[in-house]
């Protein structure tokens, strides 16, 4: 499905279409936001709704967004379970990234205007609607130039996969890092900013019908080598000297994925848990403690966000928007889906599709 790019000219088309809904002090009137909403934890087929509904007027320091595309995180699906550790009143408009354009500000809102991209930055906002209205603090503009789909998947999978290659080891020194699930959205991003950097890295993925296809595919994105979980079993790269052995293993899935991952790192080398995709315990040998030094640690993108100062994260997503508007971070493989069909996103979410890679967003862009 191709994804109508943003453009003064379709920001024009919407400034009209909404000024048929505003009066002339600014407060909005008789402004109708379609949106999905859960009253209730359980299977998101079941218990997410659409609804319509009056868009409030607006406050002294919020800001009207048209929303252009918001991705169906994981994260996303276990907060509609409950299973995930954030706390959401109910009901609920779910979604925590997007990225929209500008329509009115606040009395009090400065450094945001009509007309600018703007990217959610903090989680639980609800951006899967096609009108919202956010506090400016939770907004952040972004260059114009920034891909629509490149900026709505910003702020979860680039940021952790940037913060996992810098805050464990100094991987820039000529480290090599070695991840499994390599092929998922955080994997994608992960191979490229080792590219970017100039990192050697090794990435384990699941056997399957099309696994020549996959491993070209993560080599064109900067892949330095791209094993199966059953060829890491039996690889001689390192016995024949060809890569050093990993000193940082990312680790999404768990299980004996990422035993095996541990079995080839260096001494005094660590493994972060970021996921959990098996949905089997992390196993550690004592030996992995006591003879290799070997130390693990979990990351959460939330937490981190919470504890961080305003200067690491202007670095960061500075970082992280210049690799993507020069052309080296491009988005994960990705299908946009109408807002109308968004149990087609949620059902694909929830399969095995949903493990592949393959990321799924809301386009808004069709329903106006």
């Amino acid at each position: 499905m191709a994804l109508i790019p943003y453009s003064k000219t379709l920001y024009s088309a919407f400034k009209s279409y909404a000024t048929n809904c505003v009066n002339i002090k600014g407060a909005v009137r008789n402004l109708t936001s379609k949106q999905l909403v859960y009253s209730e934890f359980g299977d998101p087929l079941h218990v997410v709704k659409y609804r319509e509904c009056q868009v409030p007027p607006l406050g002294s320091q919020e800001v009207l967004v048209r929303m252009l595309a918001a991705p169906v995180n994981p994260a996303d699906i276990n907060t509609i379970q409950g299973k995930y550790p954030v706390k959401v009143n109910l009901p609920c408009v779910p979604g925590n990234e997007g990225v929209g354009i500008v329509e009115e500000v606040g009395k009090e809102v400065s450094r945001i205007c009509p007309g600018n991209k703007v990217i959610v930055t903090k989680p639980v906002q609800g951006t899967w609607r096609d009108i919202a209205i956010f506090n400016k603090d939770v907004l952040r503009v972004v260059p114009d130039s920034l891909g629509t789909v490149e900026a709505a998947t910003l702020t979860v999978n680039p940021c952790t996969a940037y913060r996992m290659l810098s805050d464990f080891k100094p991987v820039k020194d000529g480290l090599v890092v070695i991840q499994n699930g390599a092929n998922s959205a955080c994997g994608q991003n992960v191979i490229q900013i080792c590219k970017a950097w100039g990192i050697k890295n090794i990435n384990i993925v699941r056997n399957r019908p099309e696994i020549n296809e996959l491993k070209k595919y993560l080599e064109c994105l900067g892949a330095t080598y791209v094993l199966t979980e059953e060829e890491l079993r039996s690889t001689n790269i390192f016995k024949e000297k060809k890569i050093d052995k990993p000193s940082l293993a990312l680790n999404c899935v768990g299980g004996k994925s990422s035993l095996e991952m541990l079995r080839h790192l260096q001494h005094s080398g660590c493994m972060v848990t970021y996921g959990g995709m098996s949905r089997d315990p992390v196993s550690i040998p004592t030996s992995a403690f006591i003879f290799k030094n070997l130390s693990f640690f979990g990351f959460w993108m939330t937490a981190w966000n919470e504890k961080a100062d305003l200067v690491q994260k202007d670095e960061m997503i500075n970082e992280i928007i210049s690799l993507m508007c020069e052309a080296k971070l491009k988005s994960p493989v990705h299908q946009m889906v109408k807002f109308e069909n968004f149990q087609e996103a949620l059902q694909n979410a929830l399969t095995v599709k949903g493990y592949t890679g393959c990321k799924y967003i809301l386009d808004f862009t069709k329903t106006c």
